[in-house]
């Protein structure tokens, strides 16, 4: 009988042996595996000294990888002064090389290597963070590249992951109205605020996919990776992605003075670098809890490879007296 896989994990090894077969890079003299969430995610180190990171796409709620847009999306910001992480092609030109795996194939990319320190608590670090990511979305307007599989809008960030979250196994008959309560609720708070503001999204800038480095006049500035999540959508949905990151996850809970004066120095040096107009001010903390909800929701798409007890029961009852108390958060400026 042949077992059905969910998601395998490849090792260090294969990846590099799969690399060296498709990319004219040389050969590969060092392997690691880093890490294995959304995606999996290797290190390979090459004969004429070069480093390369190798992203393997798992599968995903929403669908197939971006890749296209993904690929297209870093090279324009590169070419207009960005520091990014650029996407590295295959031998055959292509961006993306499908990798054959039990479950079936999925596409491998290879990135260049960056290296520096995340963002860190320091105000400095926060603010060019902050206006390194202003200069993504002025660059980001004149993208005229292949179009986005996806766009960041409420259909996608909120109201699709929160039907993958009410099929989740481990939500019950109580929970389930509550769940699509507070999601009507939050569809309609971020409505009646009119039209808001749109940009090419990074989609996952929490301070943790950008490094802080010194240029070569030894100015401090971030550098970007891991674009999976982007695509174009809401302003006020990329910059809730910082102080959703920064907020306790405890109902009863309030920000405290330390990443509160971290969100005071983000949004204070992004409006320094851009404008953000009232409204969508105004929105970016109702956008905090639409981004609870699509991570339920990416929680809830992989439970086959995770399993039921990533996101048991309990855990949902603390996610909705999270999400009320966060109906009424307002964010100081």
């Amino acid at each position: 009988m042949e077992l059905e896989i969910a998601q395998s994990t490849p090792t260090a090894a294969g990846i590099a042996k799969f690399v060296q077969a498709h990319y004219d890079l040389g050969e590969v003299l060092e392997s690691e595996f880093l890490r294995r969430s959304f995606n999996q995610v290797y290190r390979l180190g090459f004969a004429d000294g070069r480093r390369v990171v190798a992203r393997l796409s798992a599968e995903r709620p929403r669908g197939d990888p971006n890749v296209l847009f993904e690929a297209a999306a870093l090279e324009h910001l590169a070419r207009a002064g960005c520091r990014v992480s650029r996407c590295l092609p295959a031998a055959n030109g292509e961006v993306a090389v499908r990798l054959p795996l039990p479950e079936g194939s999925r596409p491998l990319m290879l990135f260049e290597h960056l290296d520096g320190e995340f963002t860190g608590d320091a105000a400095d670090d926060i603010r060019v963070f902050a206006q390194g990511l202003a200069t993504l979305h002025a660059a980001g307007k004149s993208y005229e590249g292949p179009d986005s599989v996806y766009r960041l809008d409420l259909d996608y960030l909120l109201l699709q992951p929160l039907q993958g979250l009410l099929r989740a196994p481990t939500m019950t008959a109580e929970l389930r109205p509550q769940f699509e309560q507070l999601g009507e609720r939050l569809h309609a708070a971020i409505s009646a605020l009119g039209t808001l503001s749109q940009v090419l999204c990074h989609g996952d800038a929490h301070g943790s996919n950008n490094f802080i480095v010194a240029d070569a006049q030894g100015r401090r500035e971030a550098v970007f990776f891991d674009f999976d999540e982007a695509g174009p959508g809401y302003l006020a949905y990329e910059l809730a992605v910082y102080p959703w990151i920064l907020y306790p996850r405890a109902p009863d809970k309030v920000l405290s003075d330390k990443p509160k004066a971290q969100w005071q120095h983000f949004i204070s040096a992004y409006r320094e670098a851009r404008p953000v107009a009232d409204n969508d001010l105004a929105a970016i903390a109702r956008f905090m809890a639409v981004r609870q909800f699509w991570l339920l929701g990416e929680y809830a798409g992989r439970i086959q490879v995770w399993g039921s007890q990533a996101m048991p029961t309990s855990y949902l009852r603390k996610q909705v007296a999270m999400l009320r108390a966060w109906e009424t958060l307002e964010l100081p400026l």
